[in-house]
Order: C-alpha cells, then sequence, then structure tokens
C-alpha cells in the first residue's frame, strides 16, 4: 500500500511508455511497469527510481489475458488499485494488405486489440469496486483516425482501438462510474516500434518482409516528427488533466483527420441529396 497515486503502464520498456512512466513519476504517482521486454523494463524501473517513488515491474505480454489479469492482481497488492491505467504496449507490421499472413493478423491484433480488451477487463473492474476517481489511457495512433498505404494491419488494430475506447467511454458514463478515458493518437515519433519483431513470439513468426519503401517511410517519418516521445507523454498528461478524450499530439494529424471525414461527408452527400 502506498499514499501516493498509481500508474500502471504497459509497454513501458521504451518509446512513450517509457516516457509515460517518467511523466506520471515526476508527478509523484507510484509506477507499476510492464513489458515483454525485461531488460528495457528493468531500465524504466531504474530511470523512475531516480525520481524517488515507489515502483514494481512485472514481465506481462498484453496478448496473453493470464498476463495481464497477474499483473493486474500485483498492482492490487504492492498498491491496493490503480488510478491512471495505460494500456500502452504496441507492435507493427508494414506491406500491401494482401500480403500480410495469419500470424502477423494474430499478433498485431493480438498486441494491439486484445492487449487493450485484456487491460480493461483486468483492471476496470477492480477500478470500479474502488469507487474513486480513475481514467484509463489506450494507446491507439493517428493511424487509428485516418489510413495509409502498406499499413492496412496496423491501421486496422489501431482503428479497433479507438472505437473501443468510444464504447468504454460511454460504458462508463452509463453506469455512472468515475473513471474518465482517454484515447492517444500520436503520429510517428522516434521510437523502437520499427523493431518490434524482435519481440515477436517465435510461433508467429510466418512473415513476408516488408519492401525497403515501407521501412523507410517509417525511419524518415520519425526523423522528421516535430516532437519525441517525451513531448507525447507531456500532452496526455496535460489531457487526461482536462478530462479530454482524444489526445492528438501532431498537428498534422489534423489535416488527415479532416480530409477523411470530407470524403465520407462527400460520398454521404452524393448519395443522399435530396433524400428527406
Amino acid at each position: 500500500m502506498t499514499g501516493h497515486r498509481v500508474a500502471a503502464i504497459t509497454g513501458s520498456g521504451s518509446g512513450i511508455g517509457r516516457e509515460l512512466a517518467l511523466a506520471c513519476a515526476r508527478e509523484g504517482m507510484a509506477l507499476a511497469l510492464a513489458d515483454i521486454d525485461i531488460e528495457g523494463l528493468a531500465a524504466t524501473e531504474a530511470l523512475a527510481r531516480t525520481l524517488g517513488v515507489p515502483t514494481f515491474a512485472q514481465k506481462c505480454d498484453v496478448a496473453r489475458a493470464g498476463d495481464v489479469e497477474a499483473f493486474a492482481a500485483s498492482c492490487e497488492k504492492v498498491f491496493g488499485g490503480v488510478d491512471w491505467l495505460f494500456n500502452n504496449a504496441g507492435v507493427a507490421v508494414l506491406g500491401p494488405a494482401w500480403t500480410a499472413t495469419d500470424a502477423d493478423w494474430e499478433w498485431v491484433l493480438g498486441v494491439n486489440l486484445r492487449g487493450v480488451a485484456n487491460g480493461v477487463r483486468s483492471f476496470v473492474p477492480r477500478m470500479r469496486a474502488r469507487g474513486v476517481a480513475a481514467r484509463v489511457i489506450n494507446t491507439a495512433s493517428a493511424a487509428g483516425l485516418a489510413t495509409l498505404a502498406g499499413s492496412a494491419v496496423y491501421c486496422a488494430s489501431k482503428h479497433a482501438v479507438v472505437a473501443f475506447s468510444e464504447c468504454l467511454a460511454r460504458d462508463l458514463e452509463q453506469a455512472g462510474d468515475p473513471i474518465g478515458v482517454s484515447v492517444l493518437c500520436p503520429s510517428l515519433v522516434p521510437t523502437q516500434i520499427h523493431q518490434a519483431q524482435r519481440s515477436r513470439p517465435a510461433h508467429l513468426s510466418d512473415t513476408v518482409e516488408p519492401a525497403a519503401a515501407y521501412n523507410d517511410r517509417v525511419r524518415l517519418g520519425m526523423a522528421a516528427s516535430p516532437i519525441d516521445a517525451a513531448d507525447v507523454a507531456a500532452a496526455t498528461l496535460a489531457a487526461v488533466h482536462a478530462g479530454r478524450f482524444y489526445v492528438i499530439p501532431h498537428v498534422q494529424t489534423g489535416g488527415s483527420i479532416r480530409r477523411r471525414m470530407d470524403a465520407m461527408l462527400g460520398d454521404f452527400d452524393a448519395q443522399h441529396t435530396g433524400v428527406p
């Protein structure tokens, strides 16, 4: 048990997850850290401890419901519960939609979508039972608000996270629980997601190597980002404090959203002009 507020963060061994952990620590929050990468996890915990907050870390494959349930049980045992839950772990594959294998779909949906669902199923009932103000923050992507070639599997998973988060917010509001929801939708920032294959389970290794052009696009996009993972974390915490649902750190994402919405409404108007 601790007198600190508690943040639980999956995918906290690197990138945005690590920066979310450190940002929460700077606010004096105790940290429950989870990742499949135990070396990265240990490094994040070491950094957090220099900020003087209680921490614990646990290896967790978010695609495995049992791992997430064990992590939630540990959070309850060590800290008595969680105030902020960050369902942050994510992976990606690239290439034309028709090249995606069954293993690609199972891996990406398992981590990106089922990982979020597992987190909600294991943590939210415990949050509800506590009956205190709390928040769930699900990491989607700008690819969950728009689309681009070569990212069909990734975009599909992240669109699903956005829709799942919207439904979760409605469910909690209807239930009258003091639990808010935010969905984080960053564009490319310098992280290690382009190296996600290193943590891919051996039984899901059936994949088609993407053309160099797709890897180059990701590499150049990360290098060109005007903000980094720490900026994304800062924007996320600011949005949580303000009670905002959509967290969209990159200004260019607005243009992508507008183009997609304009295309939808344009087709809608073309089909229904003059229809009452």
